[in-house]
């Protein structure tokens, strides 16, 4: 049987283990979080972002008619209110956004059931801000420059870290 004197601060190392123990548990608990947050800012529209570059991909390698197809119209089912050649004085050659080559995809924002998208210019003062439809990744002018409403716009921040 041991003294009382043999068992002195044990219970307390213990308990400084403990507390240790769950203070490492505690940061790294809220250090996951917090990366997951940021990798959901960042990623969260990827996948529209990517359409976005797919299209000027396409206006840039002058293939006006596959452009043309992720507004979800073709030359079999026109778009009613956007025929081709509307969608050419638009994005043609001979267009202000003729220069694809200095276009970037600039603020992505989520409003909703899709993405508003701006594509930014070098040359142009005015960005043009597309929607992209989240289920059938259909591209379309958007209705507003910004999704309405006040925003924190902390995935834009990241990237403008990070590029």
């Amino acid at each position: 049987m041991s003294s009382y004197l043999e068992d002195y601060g044990t219970s307390e190392e213990r308990r400084a283990k403990r507390i240790r123990l769950i203070k490492l548990g505690s940061i790294a608990f809220f250090s996951a979080v917090l990366v997951g947050i940021v990798f959901y800012a960042l990623f969260k529209n990827r996948g529209e972002q990517q359409q976005a570059k797919a299209f000027v991909a396409s206006l840039a390698a002058q293939d006006y008619q596959g452009a043309y197809r992720m507004w979800g119209c073709t030359d079999a089912s026109p778009c009613r209110d956007y025929p081709f050649n509307r969608f050419m004085d638009d994005w043609g050659p001979k267009s202000t956004h003729a220069d694809e080559s200095s276009a970037r995809i600039g603020l992505s924002q989520s409003c909703g059931s899709g993405v508003v998208i701006r594509i930014d210019y070098k040359n142009s003062q005015q960005p043009v801000p597309l929607w992209v439809e989240r289920k059938t990744k259909q591209i379309s002018y958007a209705p507003w420059p910004e999704c309405p409403g006040r925003h924190l716009h902390l995935g834009a921040w990241l990237r403008s870290l990070f590029n």
